[in-house]
């Protein structure tokens, strides 16, 4: 079986207060973007091992089984599982801020879920996911989310003032850790609501539509800022770094302009559902 795992980006991300396990609370919407990772899964016999395997970009090791093992393991807590083969062709960026690793492991649950016929419910695939990590759970709706409390509860949000628009994404190939992130980046209450803001027409969310943490990174890393300043300055509608960084994307009208970019960059475009 061949699936696909997906992108998300972050329209607006505030970061409203650090919670007692250590986690923060924020308020952001998840989108989905078909920039896309390569799954398969193949079924073993049963005397065989469940192995995995990955090709295309190197995924930096973080002395944890992948995330796609993961997800067999914690399956195989509750079902009898046959074993399996994982082959991931890795093409979204690692640290990019866009929740490849994260959807890597939801289409896994969903993929085991359906070729093994466990019956699991897309509440239950939920909660499963959420014991993956705070972006897990999104991907097993994978449709426009307004998220709270870690990032894992959250509720459908209508955003037709993107349907049919063009997306531009740069990756500068500059990996930023999410506790890297979060030091820069002084918790409070927002200004504006964010589910409100996205109410407001397109062109508007360039002055109401932040990520609290592309200030303390743009002061880091100067190039960020500078990446997205460029997409305005070509046309983009609304421009915005994506979760953590240290992806920045451009929404516009029509087909983003031709940009050159260094050779180690990763870009990707294309519609927005």
């Amino acid at each position: 079986m061949i699936d696909f795992p997906n992108i998300k980006i972050n329209i607006g991300l505030d970061i409203i207060q650090r919670r007692a396990d250590g986690y923060h609370d924020i308020a952001s919407c998840f989108y989905p973007v078909a920039w896309s990772d390569v799954l398969e899964i193949v079924p073993l016999e049963l005397q065989e091992e469940t192995r995995f395997e990955q090709s295309g970009l190197a995924i930096p090791p973080d002395g944890q089984q992948n995330l796609c093992l993961r997800a067999y393991q914690l399956v195989k807590q509750h079902f009898f599982l046959p074993p399996v083969a994982f082959h991931l062709h890795k093409k979204i960026p690692v640290g990019a801020g866009l929740g490849g690793g994260s959807a890597d492991a939801a289409f896994a649950l969903k993929m085991l879920n359906t070729m093994l016929e466990l019956e699991l419910s897309a509440a239950d695939l939920i909660d499963f996911a959420r014991k993956l990590g705070s972006d897990c759970a999104f991907f097993i709706p994978n449709s426009p989310q307004y998220c709270t409390q870690k990032g894992d509860v959250f509720e459908p949000i209508a955003l037709p003032q993107l349907q049919g628009k063009h997306i531009l994404l740069v990756y500068p190939n500059l990996h930023i850790s999410t506790a890297q992130a979060y030091a820069g980046v002084q918790p409070q209450a927002p200004t504006i609501n964010l589910q409100e803001a996205l109410k407001a027409p397109l062109a508007a969310w360039k002055d109401i539509v932040k990520n609290d943490f592309e200030p303390g990174l743009f002061e880091r890393y100067p190039l960020l800022s500078q990446l997205k300043t460029q997409l305005y300055d070509v046309g983009a509608v609304y421009a915005s770094m994506s979760g953590s960084g240290s992806t920045i994307y451009g929404i516009f009208e029509g087909q983003p302009p031709s940009l050159d970019f260094p050779e180690n960059y990763h870009t990707w475009q294309g519609l927005l559902g």
